[in-house]
């Protein structure tokens, strides 16, 4: 890795919920500006992570977010969603990486030199700022949705399918937001 002089981080969430966009983030960290404190971002609070979110957006080299919307991930699928939303956040980087590090066990087709590692986001520092600027931007997008959609519970469960979520589309019904594509929603609503 250290011959690489421009590392990217790239990491997504919002694979597992059942509405709403999937959010990637690409990283590259300023070697004369640490960021203290970088860790996974689903091993932080909530305030932790703001705070982490504003110093990354702040001190980093370069950064940038990328989204697949629930109508591309209904089509493509949540992989190739995941890919595409990482693929928008890597060309979004207003600095283009000389290697690109992504946190799991495969990575998008693009033009970089690239390699997938599997629980990037707790051991390399760029991959946990890409991990803990899309969670932050995701969950924000899903208290804004909790105002829009207030029965539904979106700002405690973020769209995960909690027990109060299945509920809520039981009793009032799928929205837009949904992933029609995801099997609690196809089982309830087979269209």
């Amino acid at each position: 890795m250290s011959q690489f002089r421009l590392v990217a981080g790239v990491d997504e969430v919002g694979r597992g919920p059942l509405a709403g966009a999937v959010v990637a983030a690409a990283v590259i960290l300023h070697p004369a500006q640490p960021i203290i404190g970088l860790a996974d971002s689903k091993k932080l609070s909530a305030k932790k992570r703001e705070a982490l979110d504003l110093e990354i957006r702040s001190k980093a080299l370069a950064w940038s977010l990328g989204r697949a919307e629930v109508e591309e991930i209904d089509q493509l699928n949540i992989l190739q969603a995941s890919f595409l939303a990482m693929q928008r956040a890597l060309a979004g980087l207003a600095v283009q990486p000389d290697h690109v590090l992504i946190d799991g066990n495969r990575c998008p087709k693009m033009a970089y030199s690239m390699e997938a590692i599997i629980g990037g986001d707790a051991i390399v520092p760029a991959i946990s700022a890409a991990s803990i600027l899309a969670k932050v931007s995701r969950d924000a997008e899903l208290v804004l949705l909790d105002q829009l959609y207030p029965a539904y519970g979106f700002a405690q469960h973020k769209g995960y399918p909690t027990p109060f979520h299945l509920n809520a589309i039981r009793q009032y019904g799928v929205l837009p937001i949904h992933r029609r594509s995801f099997k609690p929603i196809k089982t309830l609503f087979p269209h």
